[in-house]
């Protein structure tokens, strides 16, 4: 079977879109000098093109959801196949160029032990083959870009090489075959069971693949639609959920804007600015329409406070004339997702560092990549990236600096960290996914701050989370929302720690489908806060954890989640694989 496999497209449906051509369409298919090399193990799956291959798991996604997923399986013994669309794995740490979101205990608790141990082999990585200096090399929690976003900022291509080596046993005793570049494009689907899925390559070869259990973590549900899986899209309606800050009226069109990232450098004295982007002069002047009103304009230094949507200050200031960056009073953006901190490194070794352009000025809010045709789609992926294009042209152009300037002519574009011709990552950071219809449905009231004061009986009680007899997991972010398609501004309050039920990792309906990334069930809302990287990984973890305990078991999810001998022997099970099922009291 060939290496290589592509988008392509699926049925049409209102829910989806040809992704070949969106690839083709973005000039995102170029090779990269940093592949997987996991993927040559398809060879030894045995498979030829246009052949069909039986294995124990499917799983559709290599995101960080998948390739936990994957590591879960194989280690309980299981046969699996995992796709990926792009020639990365990794998902948001890598081909959406997207540095971890994390919870402030993440050194100590809140993730599975494979996630910490993949946070450690980024570190051993840079130790093994970056010139740290001895203190950063000797820093126990070494933190290679130092952004402010993350304790453990890296580069994209860190991640796909940690995960790559983490896979690379399963590879080697033939219970994991990697396709990249590869995308489904067809179901067979037997009433209420998966039968089999076909994918197709770059070169438009198709396989199918036959399983008794399939895992979706795809950035966007892509198995739903295939499958006529119950899922739900955008904003439910009050009447729907109870929760305090739904709508009156549903609004499936309605999801949080997604980004394209990318990542520069500063070489002070050169000049690297861009062709001016097509679209420059409508980003220039664009300001988005929101409730409640963003401050002016899109393209500026100024932003809205998500939690009081007040206009509010940001910096831009990178370093200069081989020195750090100034200090500023406001958040320098320089230095929020910065990737590569040269005071890291051997002096020389990065003259400015390398930070990542994920901020509020290139989140996209005109429109979605889910809901629409094609062409409708293919115009906003078109509008996104000329948006994250136009705002690289207007910091080197336009941005105010100190000195009263204007423009960072030396900012460059790294085409080589994203591994992309056109500099951008290879893929959006996509934030909200279509989600299942879930056996159980996590709401606002779960984990809102807020809504678990009201009920605190006791001053001396602490304000915890909703208590999910099902928990397969926990997590900690608050609930953040950036501004979406249907004109929302920004929706940020605090919630508490939380837990991850099984009853939201599991279809209403489908006996052998597993949601394995950010299209469980929650709502639009809730949604803010299961869609981070550690929680993203639990989930998928839990996933492939499922997946294999049934067909040992010879059960399905839904009937392990509802026997309490059943459900009570899987938690145990996660358990002793290093799962965290309750935050330490």
């Amino acid at each position: 079977m060939p290496e290589s496999f592509v988008f392509a497209a699926r049925p049409t449906d209102s829910g989806s879109f040809k992704r070949r051509d969106f690839l083709e369409f973005a000039g995102l298919v170029a090779a990269s000098s940093c592949l997987p090399k996991i993927a040559a193990a398809a060879d030894a799956a045995g498979a030829t093109p246009a052949d069909e291959m039986a294995v124990d798991v499917v799983i559709v996604g290599g995101g960080l959801g998948g390739c936990a997923a994957a590591l879960a399986a194989t280690r309980m013994g299981k046969r699996v196949l995992m796709t990926e669309p792009t020639d990365w794995i990794g998902g948001q740490l890598s081909q959406q160029g997207v540095p971890p979101d994390e919870h402030s205990h993440i050194e100590t608790h809140g993730c599975t032990a494979s996630y910490r141990e993949f946070r450690e082999k980024v570190r051993d990585h840079y130790r093994r083959h970056s010139p740290l200096t001895e203190a950063a090399r000797q820093n126990a929690r070494l933190n290679p870009g130092n952004g402010s976003v993350s304790r453990l900022c890296h580069e994209p291509r860190v991640a796909v090489a940690v995960l790559d080596a983490m896979l690379a046993p399963a590879v080697s005793a033939g219970r994991l075959t990697v396709l990249l570049d590869t995308e489904p494009i067809q179901a067979d689907v037997d009433g209420d069971r998966i039968r089999s899925l076909t994918f197709r390559n770059r070169a438009g070869t198709a396989v199918t693949v036959t399983a008794p259990m399939f895992v979706d973590a795809s950035e966007q549900g892509d198995v739903l639609p295939l499958t006529n899986t119950e899922y739900v899209t955008g904003f439910e309606s009050r009447d729907q959920t109870g929760e305090p800050h739904a709508p009156d009226q549903a609004a499936p069109k309605n999801i949080q804007s997604f980004t394209w990232c990318f990542a520069i450098d500063h070489l002070d004295g050169e000049d690297h600015t861009i062709d001016r982007p097509q679209q420059y002069g409508f980003w220039k002047e664009h300001t988005p329409d929101l409730t409640p009103p963003w401050p002016g304009k899109l393209l500026s230094l100024q932003y809205s406070k998500p939690n009081t949507h007040k206009p509010h200050d940001l910096a831009f200031v990178p370093p200069s004339n081989g020195q750090p960056p100034a200090k500023t009073q406001a958040l320098n953006l320089w230095l929020y997702r910065r990737i590569l901190d040269p005071a890291n490194f051997v002096p020389g070794t990065y003259p400015s560092g390398v930070t990542i352009v994920n901020w509020p000025q290139n989140d996209y809010m005109l429109g979605d990549l889910m809901t629409g045709d094609e062409q409708e789609i293919a115009k906003h992926l078109e509008g996104s990236r000329q948006l994250s294009l136009s705002l690289l042209y207007w910091l080197q152009t336009e941005a105010p600096r100190p000195d009263g300037g204007t423009g960072w002519k030396g900012l460059r574009l790294r085409k080589d960290i994203m591994g992309t011709e056109d500099g951008l990552a290879k893929y959006p950071y996509i934030r909200e996914s279509r989600r299942i219809e879930a056996e159980f449905t996590i709401l606002e009231q779960h984990i809102s701050r807020a809504e678990r004061e009201t009920l605190v009986k006791s001053p001396t009680d602490k304000v915890r989370a909703a208590s999910f007899h099902d928990s397969i997991g926990v997590g900690y972010y608050h609930l953040d929302l950036h501004p979406s398609t249907g004109g929302d501004n920004y929706i940020d309050f605090a919630s508490v720690p939380f837990q991850i039920p099984l009853g939201a990792l599991i279809p209403k309906r489908m006996k052998n489908l597993i949601a394995g990334c950010k299209n469980i069930g929650t709502t639009h809302l809730s949604n803010g806060c299961y869609r981070l990287h550690p929680v993203e990984w639990s989930i998928g973890e839990a996933a492939g954890a499922l997946a294999a305990h049934c067909l040992d078991q010879h059960d399905r999810p839904s009937g392990v989640r509802n026997d309490p001998q059943s459900l009570a022997e899987f938690q145990r099970l996660l358990t002793r694989q290093g799962f965290e099922l309750a935050w330490p009291s």
